[in-house]
């Protein structure tokens, strides 16, 4: 299908490209002159650094037509929520026969003039290598490059924080192995020594198990 006014049709009336990451990617557009007349045409876009259109600019004859190719630039990233928000404008006016395409007045597309300005507005499309349509393109982009799903952020957010509680536990239980043995360095008493050292060593052997299990962890990265 493709967009008709008075002066001109458009096939098709979406420009659509294959968008590959690094490629350059080309889109043809038909004009066809409805009337008996000679029509010059101008083509506009909202980023014209990102695409080549040869011609911009021409003139029709009276039931004739030219083709336009719009040359998508080689992008190295792809558009946000893989939708495309680019637009092209197609202006059309009558003009007399005699006048060449260099010879078209700078303000021959001017709508503030008393020549009758047609437009047309084409939107872009982009199909993606892969995918059925943009939506599944970027449904797959998200699943795959943005952040992991809810239940597995709040898994690793359980494990550091138990991790953190470990490691925390394990400097209280250093601590106190450290103030016993100093006290028990302190005492002279065999019997009290020896008990105490049996109470020391359990104290060592929970630190120890601990410790295991906070390396034992996953990386809080």
């Amino acid at each position: 299908m493709g967009i008709s006014n008075q002066l001109i049709s458009v096939h098709p009336e979406d420009l659509r490209f294959q968008y590959e990451l690094e490629k350059q990617s080309c889109c043809d557009l038909k004009i066809v002159n409805n009337t008996e007349h000679h029509v010059a045409f101008k083509v506009k876009t909202t980023t014209p650094k990102k695409y080549f259109v040869r011609p911009n600019t021409g003139v029709i004859q009276a039931l004739d037509s030219c083709v336009i190719t719009v040359t998508l630039q080689a992008q190295r990233e792809y558009p946000p929520d893989m939708q495309c928000k680019d637009k092209f404008l197609l202006q059309s006016t009558i003009i007399p026969p005699n006048i060449d395409v260099d010879e078209i007045p700078q303000d021959a597309f001017n709508k503030d003039g008393e020549r009758k300005i047609e437009e047309c507005k084409l939107r872009v499309v982009y199909s993606y290598p892969g995918r059925e349509n943009a939506e599944d393109e970027a449904s797959f982009m998200k699943g795959s490059k943005q952040s992991p799903d809810a239940e597995s952020v709040r898994e690793v957010q359980r494990l550091k924080e138990e991790r953190h509680a470990v490691l925390q536990q394990t400097k209280l239980l250093q601590h106190e192995l450290d103030r016993l043995k100093r006290l028990s360095r302190r005492k002279s008493d065999p019997g009290f020594s020896f008990s105490f050292v049996l109470f020391v060593g359990l104290i060592g052997a929970m630190v120890g198990f601990i410790l295991n299990l906070a390396l034992s962890a996953p990386p809080t990265e």
